[in-house]
């Protein structure tokens, strides 16, 4: 079965107030899951950031990468707001989703 894109940026975080990544995909499960083993080297391997804090579906890719840049380009506080109008304890959202809690 193929499964339908879903256009979504994401912000992930290493721990409420640490360290922030902010990517782009077309399928939030899969891409969670490559983060979470490790099979995407660089930043969120580096620093261990693996909890997702907030995401924001959209209708089109190109959107997606639109609103990817916007938020890359704020302020951190802002970034930190954003995650905080509907995340105010920094759960990980993921669980929801149906992965697996991350261990600390």
């Amino acid at each position: 079965m193929r499964q339908e894109k879903q256009p979504c940026v994401y912000i992930l975080a290493s721990q409420p107030y640490g360290t922030l990544y902010i990517g782009v995909t077309s399928n939030l499960i899969q891409r969670l899951y490559q983060h979470r083993n490790n099979q995407m080297p660089g930043h969120t391997s580096k620093y261990a950031v693996y909890r997702l804090v907030r995401f924001e579906m959209l209708g089109d890719m190109t959107s997606a990468i639109a609103r990817e840049k916007q938020i890359k380009n704020w302020h951190r506080s802002w970034k930190i707001n954003l995650i905080e109008s509907e995340n105010s304890q920094w759960v990980d959202l993921a669980v929801n989703l149906g992965l697996p809690p991350i261990s600390d």
